[in-house]
């Protein structure tokens, strides 16, 4: 009951657990089945980063206050990351909005007559390669983020405890907090999407990115700051 609840608080109380992952499904256009794959797939390495730091250091029987001190690092390099690639993806967007508005161009011809034609560089073929380039890479980044990012209350409130008692329940205890934890990021994302899909963004579409990377920004900022 003790791990379940601190993996439903600790998940429910980071933005970081879920923000990026509706901001990115909404921006990207992310499927379904593609959204909670990701979610699932970072949670994993999430939880499993510091469950490998934990176990190495009960077997080498290190203090606490080490991994801690470790995870304190972690957690400071995640928060850069995130605010890092929030900031760039933020730029992005609006480079995007930039690329994507609608302009005339004027042709003068020979004979002193012209014409003016209206489009935008979203239609050009090398812009939208430029797209699915960034949505492709986006899942690693946040993958990778999500790696760094430490489990904070895992170590010196479950595993370290648990050990105590017997493996196996250092085992129980550690997958029921990844559970907790990763199922509470995929009911958080998927409901927040799930809602999101009754309120009408027609005409916001251009600004999706841009928004997204600010969100990410904000996430990251929150956590580096105000240690959400």
């Amino acid at each position: 009951m003790t791990a379940a609840s601190i993996g439903f608080i600790h998940t429910l109380i980071g933005p970081d657990h879920y923000i990026p992952f509706i901001a990115m499904s909404k921006a990207g256009n992310w499927g379904k089945v593609k959204t909670i794959w990701i979610t699932t797939i970072a949670g994993v390495g999430h939880v499993l980063s510091s469950v490998i730091l934990g176990i190495i250091g009960i077997a080498l029987g290190i203090a606490v206050s080490s991994l801690e001190i470790i995870e304190s690092f972690r957690g400071e390099l995640a928060s850069w990351l995130l605010i890092s690639f929030g900031l760039i993806y933020f730029i992005w967007g609006i480079r995007s909005i930039h690329k994507n508005k609608r302009h005339s161009h004027r042709h003068i011809h020979a004979d002193g007559t012209y014409h003016t034609h209206n489009h935008k560089h979203a239609e050009e073929h090398s812009h939208i390669h430029e797209t699915k380039k960034v949505n492709s890479l986006t899942p690693w980044i946040i993958f990778t983020i999500f790696l760094f990012g430490p489990c904070e209350p895992l170590i010196p409130l479950l595993m370290f405890p648990a050990v105590n008692h017997s493996i196996a329940i250092l085992v129980f205890v550690t997958i029921t907090f990844a559970i907790a934890t990763i199922g509470t990021m995929l009911l958080v994302v998927i409901t927040s999407l799930y809602g999101l899909r009754y309120i009408s963004f027609k005409g916001a579409e251009k600004y999706s990115h841009a928004f997204a990377g600010g969100l990410i920004l904000i996430c990251g900022l929150s956590i580096k700051f105000l240690g959400l």
